[in-house]
């Protein structure tokens, strides 16, 4: 599996997606912090986390005895670069081309 094929199985499942959108709104959680925003038991967090971790999705900083989980955006960032980027140029073009139409009435 590449690193791509690693990071979209990561971000195919919904609790997954969930506790990226919750490290982005708070970074750098424990799990048992991450635990309470989400609805199962610990061990499948831990598990989602594991997955996360493989895709570089997330990684690991060690405060003392306390594992904190803290977001890594490059794999998304490549991956936006990679699939999403080069889209987005003919919707752009498309919205500039009608607003140029509007404007000339």
């Amino acid at each position: 599996m590449t690193d791509a094929d690693n990071v979209f199985k990561a971000l195919a499942d919904p609790s997954r997606r969930k506790l990226l959108d919750v490290l982005n709104a708070n970074d750098a959680q424990s799990l048992t912090e991450l635990c309470e925003h989400l609805d199962m038991a610990r061990q499948s967090v831990t598990q989602h986390l594991g997955v996360l971790e493989s895709a570089g999705l997330v990684s690991i900083h060690w405060r003392g005895r306390e594992k904190l989980h803290l977001l890594n955006v490059v794999p998304l960032q490549m991956i936006y670069d990679r699939w999403i980027k080069k889209f987005e140029r003919s919707r752009l073009h498309a919205l500039q081309e009608l607003k140029r139409r509007l404007e000339a009435g």
